[in-house]
């Protein structure tokens, strides 16, 4: 039998770096492969969950993206959440770790699987050529507000280009000056806008890029809860954030969570899971707020 306590407990309270050690030094002394036994002696979530932190961190956007676009069907979830919420330098990155892990190009691969104007949308963010951050001009700010207004509530059909090109290389600063700017000439937030305006996949995209342009960390908790409530769980997605963001801003993620959803992460991972997964879960999600 396995002790999936002493498994847990090692990977979970240990970053990625000491895992990628422990890989290495477990191969040395065992002549073993730590993660191909993992997979023999584990199965189900929880088998994902620590096959998952073993992922070398820089490649495990990469791994993802690749596993969204391989196959029948496409997950455009993931696209969404990778592709809207990485910073430019975490995508010229995670293109790199793509080329050289999968002889492929990652733009290529996506631009094969997906169409229309979501397409157009991932392809702008894959440029990762968002405008530095440096002082935001006003007169710009009014501007974009208003072709947005224009392009959306005061237009009869939507002009998408607009909205996927201000939202998709204007700094962060500047479109959350744009958001305000926005709302006091339309009277509406910009999500009601996108969300009345447009559908599909394209809609998820662009309110994943404003949410992740207001806050990253609230656009996963938001994830994370959405992941969770109602019936069943959406496991890709629970061990997706929480292995992706645990060495990033977890506890930023913790933070708006129980602001926004009035309960802590912890005590709704408790409640929507079980077994060692859940312990797993629980201990990479620290402590409970």
């Amino acid at each position: 039998g396995t002790d999936e306590e002493t498994v847990l407990t090692v990977l979970t309270t240990r970053n990625n770096a000491q895992r990628q050690e422990i890989a290495s030094a477990f191969k040395t002394l065992f002549g073993r492969d730590l993660v191909d036994d993992l997979k023999s002696e584990l199965t189900g979530k929880f088998e994902t969950l620590m096959v998952s932190l073993m992922r070398p961190a820089h490649l495990f956007d990469a791994h993802a993206l690749k596993h969204a676009i391989k196959g029948a069907g496409t997950n455009e979830k993931v696209l969404t959440e990778i592709l809207a919420s990485r910073t430019p330098v975490e995508v010229q990155n995670i293109k790199q770790v793509y080329q050289q892990e999968y002889e492929a190009d990652l733009e290529d691969k996506i631009t094969g699987e997906t169409s229309g104007h979501f397409q157009r949308l991932l392809v702008v963010l894959l440029q990762a050529n968002r405008d530095p951050d440096v002082g935001v001009d006003e007169a710009l700010v009014e501007q974009d507000a208003q072709v947005l207004f224009r392009a959306g509530e005061l237009k009869w059909g939507t002009d998408e280009e607009k909205f996927i090109t201000i939202l998709g290389t204007r700094s962060v600063s500047h479109l959350r000056r744009v958001f305000d700017k926005y709302m006091t000439i339309s009277g509406f937030q910009i999500e009601e806008t996108i969300d009345r305006e447009t559908s599909g996949d394209l809609e998820k995209l662009l309110l994943a890029v404003v949410k992740c342009i207001r806050s990253v960390p609230a656009y996963f908790a938001e994830t994370l809860y959405h992941s969770m409530k109602g019936a069943g769980t959406d496991d890709d997605t629970l061990i997706r954030v929480m292995v992706s963001r645990s060495e990033v801003d977890l506890l930023d993620i913790r933070q708006e969570f129980r602001k926004n959803f009035a309960k802590s992460l912890y005590q709704m991972i408790q409640k929507d899971t079980s077994g060692d997964y859940r312990k797993a879960l629980l201990l990479l999600c620290g402590g409970d707020d």
